[in-house]
């Protein structure tokens, strides 16, 4: 196991590349640059990358073989090439990394099949489209998720999770499958929901002319991601359909009890519901960890694939936010030490678990 290095490697600017110069792939672009990063684009619409050099979003249009990390950030049907593309680069460092932020992983990652190849999905996003909408604040707070497997290089790892931690978002961990099966539950189907609802008001607003002008807070904050660029709905859709169908068999269920509740006036039912909605939105997690409720964990590791997938989904199946994380070289190479900064509150746990793993971490307050 090897560790990244922060200090760039000719002792110029660190270097990187985008493939996708939309919101998110130009928001990396912004983001990178405000903290010194070379970033170099290209993207399939020529107007795009002219659009790009001139808003300043990358220093130069192309490919980059010296580039550090590539950020492929194209519609999920397109990934798997684009990637092969970059990791098939003459002269690409053996130590670069490649990474995507496609809302599905399990079949790109599949596809992909390459130890450099880091599956990736920032959850941000905003209601405005392209280009024009990338803000080098995107990510910040916003969870990062990798989905690395048994055959992902550590190293890779480290660095695309480094990086995405430095754009100031907070990195779980998730098996491919599991984020999509997750992701179903918390992005498509309410993007799929919010849709509906908005088509259902505007073909209502035909016949009652001062519908749309009632739509007050609560509709506009619930249909905002309607506003999203459809356009990279279809791939996800497609690829993700089995999670995306049983999450919209589940909310048709859910919606369906609760209109039962309303047609039979039953106050105490639809209270019930009511207040269990409220205490759970409530209790969704909110802001960083301060310093001084940190707990680092040191955990023996040996040097056999599938490691560091197996401790960081760990920590993503628990909920527990890794606020930083480093690879430690053992001086007899035989395997190394994987250092873990965890919430004093969940740190207990994850030891727990791993423990139960079969390995025996150390634990002790940073503060």
């Amino acid at each position: 196991m090897t560790s990244p290095s922060d200090p760039a490697r000719s002792g110029g600017p660190r270097r990187a590349a985008l493939v996708g110069l939309g919101l998110i792939g130009g928001s990396i672009g912004l983001a990178l640059r405000s903290r010194g990063w070379h970033v170099t684009g290209r993207d399939r619409d020529p107007a795009a990358v002219d659009a790009a050099v001139a808003a300043g979003v990358v220093d130069a249009a192309g490919e980059d073989a010296s580039a550090e990390v590539t950020f492929v950030a194209t519609p999920v049907g397109e990934v798997a090439g684009e990637v092969a593309r970059v990791l098939g680069q003459a002269g690409l460092a053996a130590d670069a990394a490649v990474t995507d932020v496609g809302g599905v992983k399990a079949p790109v990652v599949a596809a992909v099949g390459d130890p450099r190849f880091v599956g990736g999905h920032p959850m941000a996003g905003s209601e405005q489209v392209g280009l024009g909408g990338a803000d080098p604040g995107l990510f910040v707070g916003a969870t990062w998720v990798l989905t690395p497997t048994a055959a992902t290089d550590p190293s890779a790892y480290a660095l695309v999770r480094t990086v995405a931690a430095s754009l100031g978002a907070e990195v779980l961990s998730l098996s491919p499958e599991h984020h999509d099966a997750l992701v179903a539950l918390v992005s498509h189907v309410p993007h799929l929901a919010a849709a509906t609802l908005m088509n259902l008001a505007d073909r209502r607003a035909e016949e009652h002319a001062a519908l749309l002008r009632l739509a007050a807070g609560g509709f506009r904050d619930m249909t905002r991601v309607a506003a999203g660029s459809p356009g990279i709905w279809p791939d996800v859709c497609v690829e993700n359909a089995p999670a995306i169908v049983a999450g919209l068999d589940a909310l048709v269920s859910e919606l369906g009890r609760v209109r039962d509740q309303v047609a039979a006036h039953d106050r105490h039912g639809l209270l019930a519901t009511l207040r269990r909605a409220a205490d759970a939105r409530r209790a969704l997690p909110a802001g960083a960890v301060r310093p001084e409720r940190l707990v680092e964990l040191r955990v023996p590791v040996p040097d056999r694939p599938g490691v560091l997938a197996e401790i960081t989904t760990t920590a993503g199946d628990l909920g527990v936010n890794i606020s930083d994380l480093e690879i430690a070289h053992s001086a007899e190479a035989t395997g190394g030490v994987l250092v873990v900064v965890v919430d004093a509150e969940a740190a207990e746990r994850f030891a727990a678990a791993l423990t139960a793993r079969g390995y025996r971490p150390g634990a002790r307050p940073l503060a």
